[in-house]
């Protein structure tokens, strides 16, 4: 275990815990206080941290998703619901809001010749939104949907070209948990990125303004640097 500590990169008692709740397959009983571990031991902690770290889910979320990996007879669609809501908000993926919110997503469904179940988490989570955006008055976020859907379908092409280019069940089963749950995160990094991008062509910041705020003025306030917005706030005082 030591050795798959080493090598791993993940430590003993996190190992040792990660097979007491099922998340690990034990080794092979080599002696009376001694396993072995091979190369699937390591990528299996590999997947697990990712799972955990990266991904966000909790260990019983994890637990459900890896007995899914391993279930070679599952299909794939079934791993995928369970990736799916592995990963979905209970309080935003579960708690239906009927009335014009999921009428817009179910029109969309339609429009677009999508083959989505009643209770695909995605569609609660969406009318969830959608009736979120209304209840603060934004119907111009409710009529960006249809590039969302476009958006959203060219990455699912993607996951799905992704699954089938593996060589057995066992890797794509494993490249749809590792895909969802990951993929996720990464769709929501690039937005990021991608929304800093847009705003730098759409709203440059001028010469004068960046030089203003490189240098100030005696009473201008300081720039606010990583240091100060770690630092301890000012006592202000009358």
């Amino acid at each position: 275990m030591s050795e798959l500590s080493r090598v791993s990169g993940v430590p003993v008692p996190s190992v040792k815990y990660y097979l007491r709740e099922g998340l690990l397959p034990a080794g092979r009983r080599a002696a009376a206080n001694q396993a072995d571990y091979g190369d699937e031991h390591v990528a299996r902690l590999r997947l697990i941290r990712a799972l955990l770290d990266v991904g966000g889910l909790s260990v019983a979320s994890a637990r459900e998703v890896l007995a899914a990996v391993d279930d070679e007879g599952r299909p794939l669609a079934s791993v995928f619901d369970v990736a799916q809501r592995s990963v979905s908000r209970a309080d935003l993926y579960s708690v239906r809001t009927p009335g014009v919110a999921e009428e817009r997503i179910d029109a969309l469904v339609a429009e677009r010749n999508w083959h989505v179940s009643p209770g695909n988490p995605g569609r609660i989570g969406a009318a969830g939104v959608v009736n979120a955006f209304l209840h603060i008055n934004r119907p111009e976020l409710v009529d960006l949907l249809d590039r969302y859907a476009d958006a959203a379908e060219i990455v699912a092409q993607a996951d799905l070209a992704a699954v089938a280019g593996q060589e057995d069940v066992a890797g794509m089963a494993e490249t749809v948990v590792a895909g969802t749950v990951l993929g996720d995160a990464m769709f929501a990094a690039l937005r990021r990125m991608a929304q800093e991008h847009v705003t730098s062509r759409l709203y440059p910041v001028s010469a004068d303004s960046s030089a203003a705020a490189s240098h100030p003025g005696p009473d201008d306030p300081a720039p606010r640097t990583a240091a100060s917005r770690t630092s301890t706030p000012p006592t202000w005082t009358p």
